[in-house]
């Protein structure tokens, strides 16, 4: 492996990701609203062997237990979202005691064992009420949305210091309001563009809103990030089709906040905005964020395609390139880190990075011996962290690594398939088996 914990740094945080929707079970504990995601999940089709969220790995009932594995693992940084619907049931107005009480014990069980708590305001489980006054296209939910910050730093900012606002809004906006394969299932311009421009508002509106309370808080907000590159490098419809795809997936909510704006030249959406754009919306999308999370999995390799809207391209499979991938489909190519991390560097008003989501699903087993031997996730995270080391050696300001899982959860539309997990969860029995993975990470971070 050749480099060590120290190589890093002292400062570097060394951390582990979840989120509520994904681990906490989701039947009506403790006067817990709806989100969209339960109901989406009622949906037949949209989640895969129809499975859904209403138990996955139970963190509601075994946090305690799962942050012993952290503190097990030597780690000293836990990342978790809250769950909006579990605090305001129906988004806004009446509030669920029972559910700000279960956070409270959270965080104080991670600083009783010395876990540092980094909360995620919002990671996709939007209360399903305000999904019926229209959701993300509703520009009443930047309003919302500072409502329930705001009383998530009344609540908790009295020992969470480290907060990130949303989780992927590229993510959520796109599949959630544009292709429809995530909740709330809508489709077409009409709903995304909306969504879109008032997540970007309100990405920078919820942060302002914490550092109005405190300014001490360190605040980011996280964006999935990805290497994109053409198929044919000496082809200018591919090397197009390639920008447009990057414009999409990497700079559509980063340059904004960053004061540069929406990058318009290579999206035409934006000649469809009509009245969604106010006066004064590009001062509310720019923020001074004290921090990126970086969210990187993988590459994406695009050619021209005259049949896909907007972008003008398709991605071509890691399968087709005769590439190795993980159980979600997605390329294994360490080198894309690197690159992502790079070409952020490049931007003269970047804040520090700190990597919030980094591992992969492979088809995890129990051996004979009651084990799971994840040799390939080992190697995934072994040479991820090679990339980093080598981005930060150059001068890249990363300080931070967070892998994505601490457990094995539910994973969207993909449903229990993919594990992501350090922790094993036999979902049947809850019974927790931490993988090898998690003893390396443990041994390494010793």
């Amino acid at each position: 492996m050749n480099f060590r914990k120290s190589d890093f740094g002292e400062d570097f945080h060394w951390g582990i990701s979840s989120s509520a929707f994904q681990t906490e079970g989701t039947t009506p504990y403790d006067g817990r609203g709806s989100s969209i995601w339960d109901e989406f999940s009622k949906r037949r089709g949209k989640i895969a062997r129809r499975h859904n969220a209403s138990q996955s790995s139970l963190f509601y009932k075994y946090f305690r237990q799962d942050i012993s594995y952290i503190e097990w693992m030597n780690l000293e940084n836990f990342r978790f979202s809250i769950s909006w619907s579990r605090i305001f049931p129906e988004g806004v107005g009446k509030i669920n005691e029972r559910g700000v009480d279960f956070y409270n014990r959270l965080i104080d069980f991670c600083l009783e064992n010395n876990i540092k708590p980094w909360l995620t305001l919002y990671h996709w489980d939007l209360p399903n009420e305000l999904q019926k006054r229209g959701g993300w296209k509703n520009r009443d939910i930047i309003h919302w949305f500072n409502e329930y910050v705001f009383f998530c730093a009344k609540k908790f900012g009295d020992r969470v210091n480290d907060w990130m606002v949303l989780n992927e809004p590229t993510a959520f906006t796109a599949l959630g309001y544009y292709l429809g394969v995530h909740a709330p299932g809508k489709k077409g311009l009409k709903n995304f563009l909306p969504a879109m421009h008032h997540a970007a508002i309100a990405q920078s509106a919820g942060a302002k809103v914490l550092k109005n309370y405190s300014s001490e808080f360190s605040v980011g907000t996280t964006f999935s990030f990805t290497s994109v590159e053409p198929l044919n490098k000496t082809n200018e419809r591919d090397l197009l089709a390639a920008e447009k795809v990057d414009a999409l997936l990497n700079r559509l909510f980063l340059e904004p906040i960053l004061g540069i704006g929406y990058p318009e030249e290579y999206l035409s959406f934006f000649d469809k905005m009509g009245g969604l754009i106010k006066s004064n919306d590009f001062e509310l999308m720019q923020h001074d964020f004290d921090f990126i999370g970086v969210q990187n999995y993988s590459r994406e390799v695009v050619s021209h395609s005259y049949f896909t809207p907007i972008v003008n391209a398709k991605l071509i499979s890691p399968k087709k390139r005769n590439k190795p991938y993980t159980e979600m489909h997605w390329e294994v190519y360490p080198k894309s880190i690197y690159k992502v991390l790079k070409r952020l560097s490049k931007y003269p008003n970047i804040p520090k990075l700190i990597i919030t989501e980094n591992g992969a699903a492979f088809k995890d087993e129990i051996d004979e011996c009651g084990k799971v031997n994840d040799i390939q996730r080992i190697k995934f995270i072994q040479e991820n962290l090679r990339m980093v080391l080598k981005a930060k050696n150059e001068g890249v300001d990363v300080q931070g690594y967070f892998v994505w899982s601490l457990t094995d959860n539910f994973e969207w539309a993909e449903g229990y398939r993919p594990r992501f997990g350090l922790i094993y969860v036999d979902y049947d029995k809850q019974k927790r088996i931490p993988k090898n993975s998690a003893f390396w990470y443990k041994e390494f971070l010793k």
